[in-house]
């Protein structure tokens, strides 16, 4: 009966269930092979090769990952040699191994890859930091530690934090360091900073101390003082013991590692004091490890198993981490039905005689399959979330930034590529938006070598015993402000003493020597001296070098100690006063503004007052001559008419004021055309040019030429002039005598040329704004230093002083150096005619208003009357007549009105010859009797 049970339960599983029985008994065997590749004798190795052994006795204890299968490990020591590792690598080939945890070694890798690729096998790295080894590249190849892309990002933004530009790199001469020091390159020149020396050191163990000390030697002569060490822990302790025994770890000096000395400070502390000294202000960076419970129960099982003889770092804790990776990537390897199998590839075969055995070596046929279950993985290990980007880089990386000080070392901030530098953990940071503003970008105080807290300046005047080669203009003209001593390499002037007098300001010593430039006959091309800095021919430039855009473009310039801009310069003429005169406060166009003003504010002021007023009534002729003269009498309030009607008194109060301010600009301007001496030019400005088609002067080598021509302004029309005198000469000829109707130049020499040439003026205003400064490399640090030298030069005087010795004005610049038009024009008066215009235009409004109100109110019962038929033509001539009738004055019932007209009847009594005594005493009569 148990024989019959038995068969069919085979018949269930092979037959109606064939595929699932199969699968589950293929994909899920009792172990599988993975490999580890490792220096053991290193300072990753040490704790890496704990660290997988437990994670591997933890993966094949926990019943939950693998559900029976174990995974077998075979470690080898690669002893950092490319050889060895890719003979280790192949000799896992011949074991059928899935996936083979390692190497730490860059150079290891980038061999082994080669490797990994045609035979299909994963290749995860826990100490691989190179950040060319591309997933393009070496697609099997996933590094399950921090590419050092990150942190040389991380370096990058330490300088920048700190204000610095320049550092020195010193870096292991291999895959390693080579390509770090690329990265670093790349993300210090996105920040306008670069390495300025790279010194490489040889990546084998020969290095010997002299040899490091002559590398040194030629560091400490350079002038920055900024040196990032990316190096392996031997070179790296024996660079640093060098340095202290040169003086290169006191003031000024600032030492930057890479993670290789946080990995040895957590690993293998406590370090020999003379280490330790030898180390002193140094920062490091160290791959940041979020805390959890996880991680501090495995640093404490960590200190029972090595009984704290061995420290444990951040790529103890990533090799930990791989081996939980793997075997989560293979779990769910076989959930999805794969089976472990290995074919023999065609191409591997051994060559007759060999004893190579190629073919022993297999591809792993689902390698693919768990190379994709190992990039989509998400997990949480030791190290914080395991999961990759699009670039098969570890999400959210993050660094300490540790400060040496003493005994062991402080945390002084974080770095992350959220949101950079902080003094907060990463893992806070990522709750809130990201931040990279320079305010949020902050560290703790930090211990510098030397034992200051100040932070150093980051670099030094080079002392290789070599001179700056300043560039100086050799000028023609205009040598009060650089010139050349005939017969010598001494310059003097303006610029040169300001140049001088600011470098002995400076907190440290600059040998250099000046370098003419130019040919002494005409003046050179600035622009052309500037771009000499940008080749290396000339290390700095002085003189009169003006700030425009395109030199800030290639140089550095530092902070201007003279004030420019361009100016025109005109012949004027002496205007007399002449007979006319009087004409001249007002334009042409006023003149006419205000006699029209004059004339429409007399009609304004008729056709109010004409229906109440007397004195605006009668013949049309007395009319016309009412109104010129009310109106020209205002102008000297001489007006005897008077005003009834409340729009005409508003109206004549703003027409008045509006006088008073004519009559007032009227006198103080004639004031001044008969007491002052006036200039004219029929050149007004930089417009005035423009507008025209004559000949247009500009010193040689002058960036006016330049700047004129992009003002529209044809090359054809500009004169270039070489001295003072071709200055004078040019202006006196004028256009017609081929010469040119005016000189664009900078203020300053204009200054100097008019102290000695009273017959021209500076005409209009100063069109750009600039100023000179001394010209230096890009982000050279020692324009910083010579701009704060200035300043000091301004503040104290002693800037004002050189200016006046060599640039003191005669009396007759000190004239009125503009010339400008005393004229008064339409713009300065507008809104009061404004004003006035609508005053006039409100008035006439309301009271055509009320006019037309009053026709259609009496228009019907007069229409009655007369018997009109309401025509149009009957309507204009009443409105007419509306308008030239005198007001019924029954209707007012104001008192003025009454005895206005009582005085009218009296008089027309008295033209009848009726006796105004009598007429008196009847009226009193009968007021008497109606009394009684």
């Amino acid at each position: 009966m148990s024989l019959i049970w038995f068969i069919l339960l085979l018949f269930l599983c092979f037959g109606m269930f064939p595929y699932g029985c199969s699968k589950n008994f293929s994909s899920r065997p009792a172990s599988v092979n993975i490999g580890a590749i490792f220096t053991f004798n290193s300072t990753i190795g040490r704790v890496a090769k704990i660290a997988i052994e437990e994670a591997v006795k933890d993966v094949n204890s926990n019943s939950s990952i693998l559900r029976g299968t174990k995974l077998d490990l075979t470690m080898q020591d690669s002893n950092c040699s490319g050889f060895f590792g890719m003979v280790e690598a192949l000799q896992f080939m011949e074991t059928d191994t899935i996936a083979i945890i390692g190497p730490q070694s860059s150079v290891v890798a980038h061999i082994i890859s080669h490797v990994a690729n045609e035979l299909q096998v994963p290749l995860l790295s826990f100490g691989a930091t190179d950040p060319t080894l591309s997933s393009l590249q070496f697609p099997f190849f996933v590094r399950t530690t921090q590419s050092d892309l990150y942190q040389m990002t991380a370096v990058a933004d330490m300088v920048n934090h700190y204000g610095w530009k320049e550092v020195i790199a010193i870096f292991i001469d291999d895959d390693y360091g080579r390509n770090g020091m690329l990265a670093l390159e790349d993300k210090l020149s996105e920040r306008r900073c670069k390495i300025s020396y790279k010194v490489p050191i040889s990546p084998g163990s020969g290095v010997k101390r002299g040899d490091i000390m002559d590398l040194l030697v030629n560091v400490a002569v350079m002038e920055s003082r900024i040196i990032v060490l990316h190096v392996n822990p031997d070179s790296g302790f024996l660079v640093l013991s060098v340095a202290q025994y040169l003086g290169m770890m006191g003031n000024g000096y600032v030492w930057i590692t890479t993670d290789w000395l946080s990995s040895v400070l957590d690993s293998a502390a406590p370090l020999p004091s003379e280490t330790m000294e030898s180390m002193q202000g140094v920062l490091a960076l160290r791959q940041h490890i979020p805390e959890s419970d996880r991680k501090r129960a495995f640093f404490s099982r960590w200190k029972k198993l090595t009984g704290s003889s061995l420290g444990l770092h951040s790529y103890g804790l990533y090799a930990y981490d791989s081996v939980w990776l793997v075997a989560h990537a293979l779990d769910v390897f076989f959930d999805q039905g794969g089976v472990i199998s290995f074919s023999n590839d065609s191409r591997l075969h051994s060559v007759e005689g060999s004893n190579l055995h190629l073919e022993a070596m297999s591809i792993f046929d689902d390698g693919n399959l768990l190379l994709q279950n190992i990039l989509q993985s998400n997990l949480l290990g030791l190290t914080g979330p395991i999961k990759f980007n699009s670039d098969r880089s570890l999400i959210r990386p993050a660094y300490d930034i540790i400060n040496v000080v003493g005994t062991g070392f402080r945390q002084i901030g974080y770095w992350s590529n959220y949101s950079g530098l902080s003094v907060v953990p990463p893992e806070m940071l990522y709750e809130r938006p990201p931040n990279r503003s320079s305010a949020n970008q902050q560290l703790n105080i930090v211990i510098w070598p030397g034992d200051t807290l100040s932070k150093p300046r980051g670099w030094v005047f080079p002392n290789n015993g070599k001179q700056l080669k300043i560039g100086v203009p050799n000028r023609a003209s205009f040598r009060e402000f650089v010139s050349q001593v005939p017969g010598t390499d001494v310059f003097k002037g303006f610029c040169i003493d300001v140049f001088t007098a600011a470098v002995t300001l400076l907190p440290y010593a600059v040998p250099y020597r000046f370098i003419s430039y130019g040919d002494g006959r005409k003046n050179p091309s600035y622009t052309e001296l500037v771009k000499l800095i940008t080749t290396g021919y000339f290390d700095a430039a002085v003189g009169d070098i003006t700030i425009v855009t395109n030199r800030t473009k290639i140089v550095d310039f530092t902070q201007p100690f003279v004030a420019s801009g361009l100016v025109v310069v005109a012949p004027f003429k002496k205007l007399n006063t002449g007979a006319w005169a009087f004409l001249r406060p007002f334009s042409a166009r006023m003149w006419a503004l205000i006699a029209c003003f004059f004339l429409v504010v007399g009609i304004v002021v008729w056709i109010l007052e004409h229906r109440k007023n007397d004195e605006f009534r009668g013949p049309p002729k007395r009319q016309i001559i009412t109104i010129l003269w009310f109106s020209l009498s205002t102008m000297f309030f001489a007006h005897r008419e008077n005003t009834v009607s409340t729009l005409g008194r508003v109206v004549l109060i703003i027409w008045l004021f509006v006088v008073l301010i004519i009559n007032s600009s009227y006198t103080a301007s004639l004031t001044s055309i008969l007491t002052v001496q006036q200039l004219f030019s029929p050149i007004k400005g930089i417009e005035s040019l423009k507008s025209s088609d004559e000949p247009i002067g500009y010193q040689v080598g002058s960036f006016a030429e330049h700047y004129l021509e992009e003002l529209g302004i044809s090359k054809s029309r500009l004169v270039a002039l070489g001295s003072p005198e071709e200055y004078a000469r040019a202006l006196q000829h004028g256009p017609k005598k081929g010469g040119v109707t005016a000189i664009v130049d900078e203020l300053p020499y204009i200054e100097i040329f008019l102290s000695s040439q009273c017959k021209f003026r500076v005409v209009g205003q100063e069109f750009t704004k600039s100023g000179w400064g001394f010209a230096f490399p890009r982000d050279s640090p020692l324009a910083v230093d010579m701009s704060t030298a200035i300043l000091q030069l301004s503040e104290n005087g002693d800037l004002q002083r050189i200016h006046d010795k060599w640039l003191m004005r005669s009396s007759c610049s000190l004239e009125s150096a503009e010339i400008e038009s005393d004229q008064l024009h339409l713009k300065s008066f507008w809104g009061l005619f404004l004003i006035c215009g609508v005053a006039c235009f409100s008035a006439l409004f309301i009271y055509f208003v009320q006019i037309m109100l009053r026709l259609f109110r009496t228009a019907p019962s007069e229409s009655v009357s007369d018997g009109s038929n309401g025509s149009l033509s009957g309507h204009v001539r009443r409105l007419f007549s509306l308008l030239d009738e005198k007001e019924d004055q029954s209707h007012g019932g104001s008192k003025r009105r009454k005895v206005e007209r009582s005085l009218s009847d009296n008089s027309k009594d008295s033209e009848l010859g009726t006796n105004p005594r009598r007429q008196t005493e009847f009226t009193a009569g009968s007021n008497i009797n109606s009394s009684n």
